[in-house]
């Protein structure tokens, strides 16, 4: 199954997720979409990406019923967005020696976190890190360049996933 977003033409920071037949709100970078992300942009990366693994706040939610891959965050999980670590738009634990952002927040975005197929195989420096699908904030403001949704669409999004699954995303000429 490939989940469609499709960013809306006058607000590029929000658009449509399309999963079958269900359409869901979403938000996107702040810096818009982009075919062509750049670490610290903002934007969100176009193009197909696999759907690699799942994240959660087990002392939040429950595990998230899926046929993805899924495991429970720690406290001391992050994603390193340094362009010049070995171990940059990889996992990591802190504390880390260069700048990694933290998976385990206070607010509610990392609650669910969709690990996503960009820039990993191979990584290429400088062309952005931590592209998550993740939970959105009430407001739908503008995310760093994931894609966000609310927590029980996203949880029921999960439901319908398995391996193989994909989520693309689509420039609003392209829809």
């Amino acid at each position: 199954m490939d989940i469609i977003v499709i960013p809306d033409r006058l607000k590029p920071t929000h658009g449509s997720m399309h999963v079958g037949q269900a359409v869901y709100d979403c938000a996107l970078g702040r810096g818009g979409y982009s075919h062509a992300k750049l670490e610290g942009d903002g934007a969100t990366p176009l193009g197909r990406f696999s759907l690699r693994n799942v994240l959660y706040r087990a002392d939040r939610i429950a595990v998230p019923k899926t046929d993805l891959p899924t495991s429970a965050l720690r406290d001391t999980d992050g994603w390193c967005d340094d362009p010049d670590d070995a171990l940059y738009n990889q996992p990591v634990t802190h504390p880390y020696v260069a700048s990694a952002e933290r998976l385990w927040r206070e607010d509610n975005r990392y609650d669910v976190i969709v690990i996503l197929g960009y820039n990993d195989n191979p990584v290429i420096v400088g062309a952005g890190s931590a592209i998550f699908l993740h939970v959105a904030a009430e407001d739908f403001r503008p995310t760093e360049g994931c894609i966000a949704i609310q927590r029980d669409d996203l949880i029921g999004v999960l439901s319908q996933c398995e391996p193989g699954d994909a989520i693309n995303i689509r420039s609003a000429t392209e829809a």
